[in-house]
């Protein structure tokens, strides 16, 4: 370890001491934290079993960035470089379309057997999998309906879909020998204002029955819905609404996702985890950046991201809550986007972690708010990132900005090598 990188952290590790935080304790639990990595940031939601399919479902991803992977081997070397660059041992998120097989094969009819490739190679690097039915980028989906479509013969495809998903979610975790998160979300909706808002959520519900109705352990497999406000051609009704799923989730002992871009940008979901938490089974988080809408930004190190972070902590959420991230930039370096994205959440958590959580509850209970308001100030500028160089250090990854030199080479070597192969 960098001598000054030590002596930074013995330094903190006094400050921290003298409110009766064990930053070694701290770390000892960052590092039980596993974030679930979305594979597509690494090419752009493409996927590959229908590569000549526009991305569809309200989806859109901008940017001409070179380097993107083409193959499951290219994403899987990406998603390598990435984590040698991310502190702890975390999971891969993938959708259904990144099935790593030669066989001309359907959504409905994928197998375990079609993931089998990820199962190996997750398994030798030490991670978890978790799995989404992809309900978009398919031409059964191109009018924008699928477990709530009108049609039964499409809406019966979909469900066997979500069938065979939960099925390989399970697969995934008595394979890895840790749950799997299946996560349910549906692009359904209208552009403009419907006639009836009610039909499209019965026949969702009914899907959502059927989908459901197989019992698999739950120690294999999670099941988890996920609600949106609104998308690209759902702007004025989405079938999947918060209130639907909240609803339905309670109802069904499922999961409830609440992605930070699913929400109207001044709704922030921090405030939204202590009341479910008192009714849900448990909480999926999928972590992005919205902007305007559902931008999915890479994830910085912002304030809604420390509220999370301090949400998660004080309420004693950690073990209850599965924590996603969900961005896709085709703007910059698509191994950078998973870094930066990755190492910014577990620095809100890390932040979260380090601070005084008894003395600001002690301080609201006696109504001394003074002295609540001016240590949750006072310790922002507390030198959590000392803290944060031990521990990337500790875990044999660049401390700071040099893991950026890193992503450079790798490019130079590796990605950028991918586009001069196609016009040869």
């Amino acid at each position: 370890m960098k001598p000054i990188i030590q002596e930074a952290y013995e330094l903190a590790r006094k400050q921290y001491a003298a409110h009766g935080i064990d930053t070694d304790a701290v770390l000892e639990e960052l590092s039980r934290i596993k974030l679930s990595v979305h594979c597509w940031q690494g090419d752009d939601v493409r996927g590959f079993l229908f590569k000549e399919q526009e991305l569809s479902g309200g989806i859109s991803v901008t940017g001409s960035y070179p380097g993107a992977a083409r193959t499951p081997q290219e994403l899987r070397s990406d998603l390598d470089k990435a984590f040698s660059l991310i502190p702890g041992k975390h999971k891969v998120n993938l959708h259904a379309i990144y099935a790593d097989t030669s066989e001309k094969v359907d959504l409905d009819e994928l197998e375990p057997r079609h993931f089998q490739a990820w199962v190996d190679w997750a398994a030798q690097k030490g991670l978890g999998l978790d799995f989404n039915p992809t309900c978009f980028s398919h031409p059964k989906a191109d009018d924008g309906f699928t477990l709530s479509h009108s049609d039964p013969a499409i809406r019966q495809f979909w469900i066997d879909h979500c069938k065979a998903s939960r099925r390989i979610g399970a697969y995934f975790g008595e394979s890895l020998g840790q749950p799997c998160v299946t996560n349910v979300w549906i692009p359904d909706g209208y552009k403009d204002i419907p006639a009836d808002r009610l039909a499209p959520r019965v026949r969702l519900k009914e899907s959502l029955d059927e989908v459901f109705a197989e019992q698999l352990d739950e120690a294999f497999n999670l099941d988890a819905v996920e609600s949106k406000l609104f998308g690209i051609g759902s702007e004025a009704y989405v079938v999947g609404s918060h209130e639907f799923y909240m609803g339905y989730g309670l109802q069904n002992n499922k999961l409830i996702c609440l992605d930070s871009g699913h929400f109207h940008p001044t709704e922030p979901i921090s405030n939204k985890l202590s009341a479910l938490s008192l009714f849900a089974p448990g909480i999926l988080l999928h972590v992005s950046r919205p902007m305007r809408w559902d931008s999915d930004h890479v994830v910085i190190l912002d304030d809604e991201l420390l509220e999370i972070g301090r949400e998660l902590v004080r309420g004693q959420l950690l073990g209850r809550t599965h924590i996603g991230l969900d961005f896709f930039d085709g703007s910059i370096n698509r191994v950078a986007a998973w870094v930066i994205g990755t190492r910014s959440t577990l620095k809100a958590l890390l932040r979260a972690l380090l601070e005084p959580v008894q003395a600001l509850r002690e301080a609201e209970l006696s109504g001394d708010y003074t002295t609540r308001l001016a240590l949750a100030e006072e310790f922002k500028s507390y030198p959590f990132g000392a803290v944060w160089d031990y521990y990337c250090e500790q875990n044999g990854v660049p401390a700071r900005e040099d893991w950026l030199s890193d992503v450079k080479a790798y490019e130079q070597e590796v990605q950028l090598p991918r586009g001069e192969e196609a016009r040869v």
